[in-house]
């Protein structure tokens, strides 16, 4: 039994007095009588602890003085079991945080770091290296000790003027002997690359203008839907993979529903990868209301979401249905087909057995939003407009977009169907079809509305993920292209030209041309580069770049200074790929923001918003959906607006601003006025890049 007042105190301060609880409960029981069964379990535990044996010493009065040192050593031994059981539980909690992750996840990430953490160590010893030469050089110059090229003298023993002189000496011998030729012959190597590189981008470019002086691009037979042509519809399956895309899958979704086939021809396969499962209810009950209002339209969420998109692909292609189908039009969230996009492409099948894939183009709605997505769009303009279009007419094969486009079910199926051994799925397949002999046509004039991404940090991560990718395939594909059926000279396009050039060689020369090689030369002055190399060729490149998008001509200075920034990334994602290391399997989804094409539709998505309140929904989902979407809405109008995200520091954008800058210091002492302001601009744009001054900031 407690002691008069000591146990109705003692429940009173852990009893249901407290609102919420904190801390880990701990149950101690007392050998003496005069104690009772204590429950600890509140962050004041210590202090009501403490106040309850001053509580207790006074009342006892004078008779229990002597008792006062053993119930004060009581409670003391009461809180240190407190705080060791607090720890375990600690410790046991993140153990278990710690094995509820896989072991290839554990490992990923290891891999990953130790990556980015070898490729920064190597930035900052070249930086630290740069910036001791540096000194080295301003001391030399301040002394007059330097030497101007070409003519090298080396001063008699007379001129020479004590132990530091002599050293310098010495240093500009040795750099003279042995520094200098390794440097030379990669920066020839380099060179080389560079030019063939831009060699196969003029080439590409001529077959542009040769396709637009003559005309040629893939052209539909008379018009099969006019009336009394007797045009069969065949069935067409439309797939719109998403996750967590809650900014765009109203559109999507819309825009899909208003494709102009007969709808009892065509079936739409919303296929929901979303861990939210708010964002499930929203795209089940815009699912349903479409299904409603007469669309064939299905929605379809894995239990087991492996694969990332291939896997959802894989998933939605082994329905029992889909054999019923002849055709398969994907989607991502973010893309809005106009309503004639099926009969654009559909007819191009009829009559060509051997045609497999059907690619459209790409058009943005945000293209002119900031500076980061102009300077994609000229990118993307390239690459549809030069690149695709010339491989398709000349070849008729290039890599699918992933989006956009048309398949026929029967070269998916013979071809492997969906694999999900790499992060780039649509290479992938196109790939493997093109070892199967089928062909594909893009049709440069039928555009697909989506977006770009609008913040570096979404931007960075797609371009990773684009630039893993084809080197991760790369080493699965080797073998295969190699054992193929098909001639020598596409087996030598696909290694040399699709994979090697324009995957591998492209960014590795980037990178080690324009962000080792040209600031090494400023300190090493005997294996400087040409001058051509720095300025002109790259300014031509990226002058035949801009062509497709003639708007862009005022961005030609930004574009190249952002192309070369952004080889850092590309670089790192290539080695990434290639040598299979931790982050080349890692897919993040593209943060979209969710713009519309058409006020129109921004009207109609703000209306099916605000009709999810409205009785209608009543009878298109569940009740039990129903109150979780209400929940879902008050939360989100009791949450304060969101602030824009805080701008992130990119380490190894900024080390290399200062080697450049750097770099850029030491040019001045030898004059040399184009590599000094090349390497002073580009400085700058990876400063502006390090600190993500570039691209909004999106919560």
């Amino acid at each position: 039994m407690a002691p008069p007042g000591v146990g109705v105190g003692v429940a009173y301060l852990w009893g249901k007095g407290r609102g919420g609880r904190k801390g880990t409960p701990v149950v101690v029981t007392m050998e003496s009588p005069n104690y009772s069964v204590v429950e600890v379990d509140g962050p004041d535990a210590e202090a009501e602890l403490r106040a309850a044996a001053v509580a207790m010493d006074k009342g006892g009065g004078r008779g229990r003085s002597r008792s006062r040192t053993a119930r004060q050593l009581t409670w003391v031994l009461l809180l240190r079991a407190r705080r060791a059981a607090g720890r375990l539980a600690s410790l046991a909690a993140a153990a278990a945080r710690r094995f509820r992750r896989s072991p290839s996840a554990e490992a990923a990430d290891e891999l990953g770091r130790g990556r980015g953490r070898l490729m920064y160590g190597f930035i900052r010893g070249f930086l630290a290296l740069s910036l001791l030469a540096l000194a080295v050089e301003l001391a030399a110059y301040w002394n007059g000790w330097r030497l101007r090229r070409p003519e090298l003298r080396v001063p008699e023993a007379v001129e020479i003027e004590g132990w530091a002189h002599s050293a310098y000496m010495s240093w500009m011998s040795f750099r003279a002997d042995y520094i200098r030729r390794p440097i030379e012959f990669l920066s020839k190597a380099c060179i080389l690359l560079f030019v063939i590189q831009s060699m196969d981008r003029l080439v590409l470019c001529l077959g542009c203008f040769w396709i637009k002086l003559r005309k040629i691009k893939p052209r539909i037979e008379g018009d099969p839907f006019r009336e009394g042509s007797g045009y069969q519809h065949p069935m067409v399956l439309v797939q719109i993979p998403m996750c967590n895309e809650k900014e765009v899958y109203e559109q999507s979704i819309s825009a899909a529903c208003q494709l102009d086939w007969p709808r009892e021809k065509f079936l739409i396969q919303v296929l929901d990868d979303s861990s939210d499962e708010s964002i499930q209810l929203l795209i089940k009950a815009e699912v349903s209301k479409w299904s409603h209002q007469g669309v064939n339209i299905v929605y379809r969420h894995r239990v087991l979401r492996t694969g990332y998109k291939a896997g959802n692909l894989k998933s939605a292609m082994s329905c029992d249905y889909v054999k019923d189908y002849e055709f398969v039009a994907i989607f991502d969230a973010d893309f809005q087909p106009t309503p004639d996009f099926l009969k654009k492409t559909i007819p191009h099948f009829e009559g060509n057995p051997e045609l497999g894939l059907v690619q459209a183009r790409w058009s943005f709605v945000n293209k002119d939003e900031n500076l980061l997505t102009r300077l994609q769009n000229i990118n993307l303009c390239f690459h549809f407009e030069v690149e695709q279009q010339v491989n398709g007419v000349f070849l008729n094969f290039f890599g699918f977009n992933g989006t956009a486009g048309v398949w026929r079910i029967q070269a998916l199926e013979e071809s492997g169907g969906w694999l999900e051994r790499t992060t780039v799925e649509d290479m992938d397949i196109a790939v493997r079809a093109h070892l199967n002999g089928w062909k594909f046509i893009f049709l440069n004039d039928v555009k697909v509305l989506c977006e770009l991404p609008e913040s570096y940090e979404a931007y960075r991560k797609q371009q990773h993920r684009w630039h893993s990718g084809p080197m991760h395939l790369f080493r699965l594909c080797l073998p295969d292209i190699l054992t193929a059926k098909i001639s020598s000279w596409k087996k030598a396009n696909l290694i040399l030209l699709f994979f090697l050039l324009r995957k591998l060689i492209l960014p590795f020369y980037s990178f080690t041309l324009f962000c080792v090689i040209l600031p090494l030369t400023m300190f090493v002055p005997e294996a400087e580069l040409p001058v051509w190399v720095i300025c002109y060729v790259p300014v031509c490149m990226s002058f035949l770049n801009i062509l497709p998008s003639p708007r862009s001509f005022p961005f030609i200075v930004p574009y190249l200074l952002f192309e070369n920034t952004m080889s850092v990334t590309k670089f790192n994602a290539m080695v990434s790929g290639l040598f299979k290391l931790g982050s080349s399997y890692e897919w993040i989804v593209t943060k979209k923001s969710g713009r519309s094409s058409e006020s129109d539709l921004s009207t109609a998505v703000e209306r099916d918003t605000k009709d999810l309140t409205l009785p209608r929904l009543q009878k298109q989902i569940s009740e039990s959906e129903l109150i979780d979407l209400k929940m879902q809405k008050e939360r989100q109008e009791k949450a304060p607006l969101g602030a824009k995200k805080a701008n992130k520091i990119y380490k190894k954008e900024l080390a290399l601003s200062l080697l450049l800058l750097t770099a850029a210091t030491r040019s001045l002492l030898s004059a040399q006025g184009i590599h000094f302001y090349f390497l002073l601009f580009q400085g700058v744009s990876f400063l502006f890049v390090g600190l993500d001054l570039i691209g909004e900031q999106i919560d």
